[in-house]
């Protein structure tokens, strides 16, 4: 998806499907795990002309200064910066997105001459994303993810009452592909040889009632959530919560689909039309003066209009 940016992603599906895409001359799978030394062909692509005008025009609104999102900084140095992202947006482009947050940002700072992303979020998932000034800060950073050294600190709303004693899931993850090519995780046995190691630490902030449905009588119960990431798998808070019965109130891909439909509905409460998961703290060392950095992000409006609805 990548060196194939604006290809339509059924289109690399069926350049897979077809035999064109070849890992060590071998015909694979969309599904087929790249390993270090692997050497991977791709067949020549031309992009459509009309893809390519639609990049360009977002390119040109970009440089003409009105990108698609304004970017809320929380921290900037020569080093690297921090920003506030808003839930729906990619962090970068691929998968039909054809400017993610790491684009807007270059085209925003044509000056600059390094920029890129040291982690990712989910495009539905809100806050602290760090992207790094430098090479070496890149590295560094990245280290630190890598190592563990960091710490991620999420907000979710699911509903039902989350046990208080239930603070670590300790659930082995496994990434696969949809028949449309679409990717999902799932949570499977320890002894299962693709499972990836996945701890998730659980707290509960509040307790919250509120009226859900369309007549009076209907009321929910959630439970506000602090969650810690200690490794970071490709959507381990989603399906960890959603393997316990909890899923994230508007997962789209995880979630309990009908309360989504009603919550985003709701004439009673403040709508919800987002998933309710957003990473609102963030701790690592600064690259440069190794200073433990704390940034914080409070809850987006949408999502604490939802909460303060709610009572104890």
């Amino acid at each position: 998806m990548r060196q194939l940016k604006g290809v339509p992603k059924t289109h690399v599906y069926r350049i897979i499907r077809s035999g064109e895409v070849r890992i060590n001359k071998g015909r694979v799978s969309a599904d087929s795990r790249v390993q270090s030394g692997d050497a991977v062909r791709l067949p020549p692509i031309r992009i459509s002309a009309r893809i390519a005008e639609k990049a360009l025009a977002m390119a040109a609104n970009v440089v003409r200064g009105t990108p698609a999102r304004d970017f809320s900084i929380l921290l900037e140095d020569e080093h690297l910066l921090a920003l506030d992202k808003p839930a729906g947006v990619a962090v970068h482009g691929g998968s039909g997105v054809s400017f993610g947050v790491i684009e807007q940002l270059r085209f925003s700072r044509p000056d600059a001459r390094f920029l890129e992303l040291v982690h990712r979020l989910d495009r539905d998932t809100s806050g602290i994303l760090l992207v790094a000034k430098k090479r070496s800060a890149l590295k560094h950073l990245q280290d630190q993810f890598r190592e563990r050294e960091t710490g991620k600190t999420y907000m979710a709303l699911v509903a039902g009452r989350w046990p208080a004693s239930k603070k670590v899931l300790d659930k082995p993850l496994h990434k696969y592909l949809l028949p449309d090519g679409e990717r999902r995780v799932k949570v499977v046995t320890r002894d299962d040889p693709d499972g990836m190691p996945s701890v998730t630490l659980v707290k509960v902030v509040k307790r919250l009632v509120g009226i859900v449905g369309v007549t009076e009588e209907s009321r929910a119960e959630f439970s506000l959530l602090e969650v810690t990431l200690k490794t970071g798998r490709t959507h381990q808070i989603r399906v960890h919560l959603a393997s316990e019965g909890y899923p994230i109130l508007g997962d789209d891909k995880y979630g309990d689909f009908e309360l989504n439909k009603t919550l985003s509905h709701s004439e009673r409460v403040p709508a919800l039309k987002r998933m309710f998961l957003h990473a609102w703290r963030l701790q690592f060392n600064h690259p440069a003066s190794n200073e433990r950095i704390e940034l914080l992000a409070p809850l987006p409006s949408e999502l604490e209009a939802f909460v303060s609805h709610g009572s104890h």
